[in-house]
């Protein structure tokens, strides 16, 4: 039996017995340099357990609570909605556009202006950088500023991706990255919550361990959380952000091959950056089948490619048409569902090597 390709994994390169030398000195607070290094000093960041810990995390320090509204993209995995829910908020859901599939920002203006006129102002926007593409980044920035609504910009997927020459998670008056076992870098599942301010780090960092204050014996007066990163996985990710620029080259090879591969595949149409300001990290190289009885074919593919050792997925199910979420409004169109019946992602891990990336294209050209 050929070995089976995974879909995305990310490549643990790291040498635990050196690196455990260095447990005496605060490894957590280490990466967190790296991290405010790799975004130029410019950000102060917090090391949590998870992307969803750090988008929590953003979510009460921007004072959401019972009852509150947050804007969120129904495109995006359910890690993106549930803080929301954490905070007995009200999600509501906003449709993508067709350039980046991201965040719609027609739609999220609309919506913003229906809210209000409803009586309801919106506490805050999540935006997400989906499979590493950069959304439509200043149409989203100016509608936040100009409604003075707080953005928090979810960049799990986006580790390494540019828009206009500024990294991704950057952006917003909160940023979240993940570390989870199939991002480009892994930390065998964390995240990072990324500030605007010294004092947002520290205000995070006190509801990240538990919320004690500041006395000798133990003293609570508000709910925390036990969120902080451990120092194992703080020493992985340490040496795996030093690595970011080959994992990067890695990725964006694969999203070449592919395209090269089904140049002549007029069927197969690929998430492509709208122009030079978009520099996507291709955490995950995805595709839309442009067919007629499109659902059905694509399911019988997924079939051909486990039976030949390939996984393959579809893309997120959009929030608003998941059965947990159907009762919160939704601001759009089709686009966000047209994309899900038609959307599919390719492997895409660092492990991928030429034979697999040939394996899985005469797979798929031979289904076609």
């Amino acid at each position: 039996m050929q070995h089976k390709i995974p879909l995305s994994e990310s490549l643990i390169d790291i040498d635990l017995k050196t690196s455990f030398s260095s447990i005496d000195i605060d490894v957590v607070a280490e990466f967190e340099k790296s991290l405010e290094s790799f975004y130029e000093d410019q950000k102060s960041v917090l090391a949590v357990n998870s992307g969803t810990s750090a988008i929590h995390l953003a979510l009460i320090l921007s004072g959401v609570e019972k009852g509150d509204e947050v804007l969120c993209q129904s495109l995006t995995y359910v890690a993106t909605i549930n803080p929301i829910i954490y905070q007995n908020a009200n999600p509501i859901f906003i449709d993508s556009e067709n350039d980046t599939w991201n965040m719609c920002p027609i739609q999220l203006e609309y919506a913003i202006i229906d809210r209000i006129l409803k009586g309801k102002k919106p506490k805050a926007i999540v935006f997400v950088h989906l499979y590493g593409m950069p959304a439509k980044i200043d149409e989203i920035v100016a509608i936040s500023r100009k409604y003075n609504i707080i953005l928090i910009e979810d960049a799990a997927e986006a580790l390494g991706a540019v828009y206009k020459g500024k990294k991704c998670g950057a952006f917003g008056d909160f940023g979240i990255l993940s570390f989870n076992n199939n991002k480009i870098v892994s930390t065998l599942g964390g995240g990072a919550l990324i500030c605007n301010t010294r004092s947002r780090k520290r205000k995070s960092f006190f509801y990240a361990t538990r919320a004690k204050e500041k006395e000798r014996h133990y003293e609570h007066k508000l709910i925390g959380y036990n969120y902080r990163m451990n120092s194992l996985g703080a020493l992985i990710g340490i040496t795996q952000l030093k690595k970011l620029d080959a994992y990067l080259k890695k990725r964006r090879a694969i999203n070449g091959f592919y395209k090269e591969s089904f140049n002549n595949f007029s069927e197969v149409l690929f998430l492509k950056e709208p122009s030079v300001d978009f520099v996507s990290n291709h955490w995950l190289s995805c595709v839309l089948l442009d067919l007629k009885e499109v659902t059905v074919i694509k399911c019988k593919l997924m079939d051909v490619l486990k039976e030949n050792n390939i996984e393959v997925r579809f893309l997120w199910k959009p929030m608003h048409l998941q059965p947990i979420f159907k009762e919160y409004p939704y601001y759009g169109g089709k686009v966000a569902e047209n994309l899900f019946q038609k959307g599919l992602c390719l492997p895409s891990g660092s492990t991928i090597i030429k034979n697999d990336l040939n394996r899985i294209s005469e797979c798929i050209k031979k289904f076609l």
